[in-house]
Parts: C-alpha cells; sequence; structure tokens
C-alpha cells in the first residue's frame, strides 16, 4: 500500500481537516491546525506531501521520526501540528487496514468509557453559575471555565475577588459532586497567581490551568508550592522535550493537544513520562471530531488519563459545531458525562466528505482576539 495524495481542507469555525488516499481505496483523517494559523499549517503539510507520497502509511514511527527530525530546523507550533494531523491520519489508515480501532494497536483498552468535560465561557461572563447548571443539566459531570478578562501584572483587589466569586458561584450552583476547571489562558502574573489561588482553594477546583504563559515555565513549581489546587498546563508545549521540565515543577495535569504535539505517536509517548512522574493526562482539544477521536483513542489506551475535553457547544463554534461533519453524530454520544468506546476501525469515526468539501470552498480565516489593558499594551488573551 502506498500513499498517493496529502489534501488539507479549511472548515468553519476554524479548523483544518487532512484526507490521505492511498492507492488500495484506503483513507485516513488527521487534524492538522493551530488555531489562528490554519493556512499555515496547511502549507507546512503540503512540504511535507513531498516527502510522503509514494510511502507505506504504515511505517507510521518511521514517518513520524524523518517528519520531526529529517529537516535540520525541528520542532515549534506549525511543523508539530502539521506532524500530529499526519500522524492522525497514518494511525486511521493502518487501523483501517488491520480492522481495528487505533485503541487496539496501542495495547488494548484499560477503560470502557472516558470522562469528557463541556466548557461555560467566563472570560465575558453574563451568568456562569446558569450556563454550568445547564451543562449539569446536560449530563456533564464537569465543566471548564475561564477565569478572568485581561489581567495587569499586579491587578486590584475587585479583579482578584472578581474571579473568586465567579467560581464560587458556580460551585454554588452545581454542589460538590461536581467538578470546576478554571483556565486562565496564562494571563496571570507569578505575583497574581500567588495571590488568586489561595482564594480559590475553598471552592475545590477540579484543577487551575495555564496560569503562567509557557515562557514563564521555569517559574511554575513557585505556583504548584504556593497553592493546594492541582496545577495543569501544556497546551502551548508540542513535543516531550517540552513536557519534561513541567513535569518535574510539580504540576497535576498535563494537557498535549492532538492535534499540536505530534499526534497520536507523540503524546503516548508523553502520557508515559507524565505516569512515571505520578502526573495525569487531560488531553487539550477545544478542536474537531477528529481531533477528537484522536484523543479518545489515546485516552481508552491510556492508565493515567483523568478527563478528556471536547467542543460540543463551545463558545468558538459559531457556524458549526463538532458533529457537523460526522456521517453518525451519535459515535460521540455523552452518557453521564462520557463517552464509550469507539469501536469502529482506524479513529472509530466515518467523516462525511461532502460537508467537508462543501465547508473548503468558503473556508475561513479564524482570529483569535487581541486584548489590551487599560494602558493600551498587550494583554494575554
Amino acid at each position: 500500500m502506498k500513499i498517493t495524495a496529502l489534501t488539507t481542507y479549511l472548515v468553519a469555525p476554524r479548523w483544518c481537516f487532512l484526507r490521505i488516499d492511498t492507492d488500495e481505496g484506503l483513507t485516513g483523517w488527521g487534524e492538522p491546525v493551530i488555531e489562528g494559523r490554519a493556512h499555515t499549517v496547511a502549507a507546512a503539510v503540503d512540504e511535507l506531501a513531498d516527502y510522503l507520497i509514494g510511502k507505506d502509511p504504515m511505517s507510521i514511527e518511521a514517518h513520524w521520526q524523518t517528519l520531526t527530525k529529517g529537516g535540520f530546523y525541528r520542532g515549534g507550533p506549525i511543523l508539530s501540528s502539521a506532524v500530529a494531523g499526519i500522524d492522525q491520519a497514518l494511525w486511521d489508515i493502518t487501523g483501517k487496514a488491520l480492522g481495528v480501532p487505533v485503541w487496539q494497536l496501542l495495547g488494548g483498552a484499560v477503560r470502557d468509557r472516558v470522562r469528557v468535560y463541556s466548557w461555560i465561557g467566563g472570560d465575558r461572563p453574563d451568568d456562569v453559575a446558569a450556563a454550568a447548571k445547564e451543562r449539569k443539566s446536560q449530563g456533564f459531570t464537569a465543566i471548564k471555565m475561564n477565569a478572568s478578562a485581561e489581567m495587569e501584572p499586579i491587578d486590584t483587589a475587585r479583579a482578584t475577588l472578581d474571579i473568586v466569586d465567579r467560581v464560587a458561584a458556580v460551585r454554588e450552583a452545581t454542589g460538590d459532586e461536581f467538578d470546576i476547571a478554571v483556565d486562565f489562558h496564562g494571563r496571570l502574573s507569578v505575583a497574581m497567581a500567588r495571590r488568586v489561588l489561595p482564594l480559590l482553594e475553598p471552592y475545590l477546583p477540579f484543577f487551575v490551568e495555564e496560569p503562567l504563559v509557557p515562557e514563564a515555565g521555569a517559574r511554575l513549581s513557585e505556583i504548584t508550592s504556593a497553592t493546594s489546587i492541582p496545577i495543569a498546563t501544556g497546551e502551548r508545549l508540542f513535543s516531550r522535550w517540552d513536557f519534561l521540565p513541567v513535569l518535574e515543577s510539580g504540576v497535576a495535569v498535563v494537557q498535549p493537544d492532538l492535534s499540536h504535539a505530534g499526534g497520536i505517536s507523540e503524546v503516548r509517548r508523553i502520557a508515559a513520562l507524565a505516569e512515571a512522574r505520578d502526573v495525569a493526562l487531560a488531553p487539550h482539544c477545544p478542536l474537531g471530531p477528529i481531533a477528537l477521536a484522536a484523543s479518545l483513542q489515546v485516552g481508552f489506551a491510556t492508565p493515567n488519563l483523568l478527563i478528556q475535553e471536547q467542543s460540543l457547544g463551545i463558545h468558538y463554534n459559531t457556524g458549526s459545531d463538532l458533529l457537523d461533519y460526522l456521517i453518525d453524530p451519535m459515535v460521540f454520544e455523552y452518557r453521564d458525562g462520557h463517552v464509550g468506546l469507539l469501536n469502529e476501525p482506524g479513529l472509530g469515526i466515518r467523516v462525511d466528505e461532502r460537508a467537508v468539501a462543501r465547508a473548503a470552498e468558503t473556508g475561513h480565516r479564524w482570529r483569535n482576539p487581541i486584548w489590551h489593558r487599560k494602558d493600551g499594551s498587550l494583554a494575554e488573551w
């Protein structure tokens, strides 16, 4: 079997899908994208296609090594995301060729369902408590919320207490058997993190995500040692080498993204590194159905999985949503806040190629918002 073509599709709301075709008629799907840089990642896939055409798609590890290390310049979000989507598609083809789901190729399932959480926003809140109650009524057992709007390096007492009040309102609305993850998007300085997080402790967040930007990772241990709240990070890290110092900092949860961090091949290695340090895995995935399917395949076979992010109803999905490009959307049916085993061969989903092609005719040019502080300086979004 040989690879004959790689085709990318930019589809709303902000995704990039990849189809890899073979001379035996088997097709694999992947999701190579950096949100806001989809065209750039698609161009990187096109460049990598020069190597892949004519190759055996089932030589996944050999291709991963060549694509990530065969060029003089390595790493970074664009290359890692291009490789991630290709890697997903190659696993999809291999599973289909052998007639088994990818989790079987990863050593078999260690669980029969994966817990998922839903988003409620929070950086520009109207009523986060009501949104959380709605998600609970839909059967979810956990949500994630943004904690704040733009922050000053050392912000006011009011800005600090606004964060606490939002989390307190969600806790009161949902009760003590419901989990609340709080995402800071790197908006805190070290000083603000040390101020804010102890005030959140009475509300027992499930975890606090990305209190610091990745560039401040060398100081992450100052945060983990200053609070009892589990700290999570990793959506902007792209390899096991990026994760090594983070794993030594005392974090409780790592969050590699299957569409950013080298795909299935690399994330399973990151998960193993985390397991050796008693750190849980919670893959980042505010993306499309292919990325979610790839994440779940890893999750079914990973002992230290905690929970899985998914994007159904997320505030980014304007005009199109998670299930719109699937022939059978029931594959992601959520029951009691969980997704059951995906048993179909490959990634376990069937992509609606006609819907993808139609959407790609329009495409998208999604860009994240640019935020500024009151003095006009750039703020973290």
